[in-house]
């Protein structure tokens, strides 16, 4: 999602046809995904020098070559200005072409590394920076080249001064996804264990949490995560100390616990049981988190990057409530706040991030479809007349609301008149009208469930003009919408048809 860049601190029946759209769109579509976890995948980090406010490079080509090679020489030879050379050096390799010149030198990786094993402290952290530089390159070759570092890198994660640490595990986190190969050699260096260790000596320093959540989750995104990575880390203290690191500090910021909250997601998505996950707590405490951020959202908290802490936190929390027992959810979950916090979400996302309030309103369904509990605290609680005023919105919101109501309508009966004092059939007399396919199908199937559930309800919609929609719907292209439409008029409303002939009004 939005992850920071940055640190600072025709032939055949015309419904054969339609099935063959539906397909090709769902292929596209996760064609597009792969896409985008593809670019996630090479997310890098600048951590930038406390002195800067931009990394770019605006040096001539030529220019930043010509000086790589004379700081290279000067390097070589002993003198005094070694620490000056390689902060010279390090700006140097922000430009791309001077990034490959230099791994071009005979032997510059070696130079690095040996500055980076000195006794020189300042000349360390001046050949680290030079080592970070080289790993934000966008030439993925560089990072095999960085190779030769990166044992020492791992071994200087703990003892090391807070900026030292940070840029140790920023480099470390973005060799990762240009290459297997480096990858594969981290994880044999036994770079997992090192982050659990980094972790648990140092959640005290938010800014090392900070870094040690990137990097962590930049190996939890590798293709081979749930069979190698994953199993790696449930079995060292990692998830416990990501957990203890989630809830916000007032002062440091978000930063610290937004990284530690997509390593949660990408762990509760990645892993098909996830029951270590729950028995660590994890379901209560996201959802807990959520319920308060949905009480802070709904009063007007804007502090910025709070998106960025709620959607790894809803993904978490929708994950988990498929694996945790449903005589569980409502002590993990909290029924009734969570579905107040989650209305508060979609209702406040809706037009800026209109992508989070489609995540807020699909854990919302998984929770309904699981939880009595929750559909009724939707009524009591008198939000549902909220969702039926989002049934409008397209963004896939649309269909999710109709997903959430049709849950409420297969738990109870009650829940079905309840529902039709909200208003339900009105709205659903307008979705029917609708040109996409899927919400006029979505809208049958909670029909359905509404006036088998009381012939109240039944009269009701026919009163409403909904014999007449559905007889339109049986002239559909689409054979699905044709079927449910005459079952709908021939089973469960003809007897009700005369309502409308004695309406004054036509029905329409």
């Amino acid at each position: 999602m939005w992850r920071l860049n940055k640190v600072r601190h025709k032939a055949g029946r015309q419904g054969d046809s339609l099935e063959e759209l539906k397909l090709k769109r769902r292929e596209h579509e996760r064609a597009l995904r792969q896409a985008r976890r593809d670019r996630q995948l090479v997310s890098k980090r600048l951590l930038l020098n406390d002195d800067e406010d931009q990394p770019e490079v605006t040096m001539d080509t030529d220019t930043g070559e010509q000086d790589v090679l004379d700081l290279f020489l000067r390097l070589q030879h002993s003198g005094p200005g070694k620490e000056a050379h390689l902060k010279a050096l390090s700006k140097v390799l922000r430009d791309p072409s001077a990034q490959l010149t230099f791994i071009k030198q005979e032997n510059s990786m070696h130079l690095l590394v040996g500055f980076l094993t000195g006794s020189d402290a300042t000349c360390r952290l001046q050949a680290v920076r030079c080592l970070h530089e080289l790993s934000h390159s966008p030439h993925s070759n560089l990072s095999s080249a960085c190779l030769p570092a990166t044992p020492y890198l791992l071994t200087y994660l703990p003892g090391q001064s807070t900026k030292f640490t940070e840029l140790c595990l920023y480099t470390l986190g973005n060799l990762c996804p240009d290459s297997d190969a480096v990858k594969e050699k981290l994880l044999a260096q036994g770079i997992i264990p090192a982050l659990a260790n980094c972790l648990e000596n140092q959640r005290h320093n938010l800014a090392v949490v900070e870094a040690v959540g990137f990097t962590l989750s930049q190996f939890l995104q590798a293709k081979n995560a749930p069979e190698k990575i994953i199993p790696m880390v449930l079995a060292s203290s990692l998830l416990s100390n990501l957990l203890s690191v989630l809830t916000p500090d007032p002062k440091f910021g978000l930063a610290p616990a937004i990284e530690c909250a997509w390593c949660l997601h990408y762990l509760t998505s990645s892993t098909k049981d996830n029951k270590e996950v729950l028995a660590h707590g994890a379901l209560l405490q996201c959802s807990s988190l959520l319920v308060s951020l949905g009480g802070a959202v709904a009063e007007g908290n804007k502090e910025e990057g709070l998106e960025l802490f709620i959607c790894p936190l809803l993904r978490c929390v929708g994950n988990l409530l498929s694996s945790c027992p449903e005589n569980e959810l409502s002590a993990q979950a909290g029924d009734v706040r969570m579905v107040a916090a989650l209305c508060a979400l979609v209702q406040a996302f809706l037009q800026s991030r209109p992508a989070l309030a489609r995540e807020s309103a699909w854990v919302l369904n998984n929770l309904t479809a699981l939880s009595s509990a929750s559909c009724s605290a939707l009524l009591t609680l008198n939000l549902v007349p909220g969702l039926i005023k989002l049934l409008p919105f397209s963004h896939g919101i649309n269909t999710m609301i109709l997903r959430i109501l049709a849950n409420i309508a297969h738990k109870k009966k009650d829940f079905c008149a309840e529902l039709a004092r909200c208003g339900l059939l009105s709205a659903l007399c307008a979705t029917l009208k609708m040109a996409d396919q899927e919400m006029v199908t979505l809208s049958m199937d909670v029909l359905y469930m509404l006036v088998v559930g009381g012939p109240q309800v039944a009269e009701e919609f026919v009163r409403q003009g909904g014999f007449s929609l559905l007889e339109a719907l049986q002239y559909n292209s689409e054979g699905a919408i044709r079927r449910r439409a005459t079952h709908l008029l021939e089973e469960q409303l003809l007897s009700y048809s005369s309502c409308c002939l004695q309406e004054d009004s036509p029905c329409s």
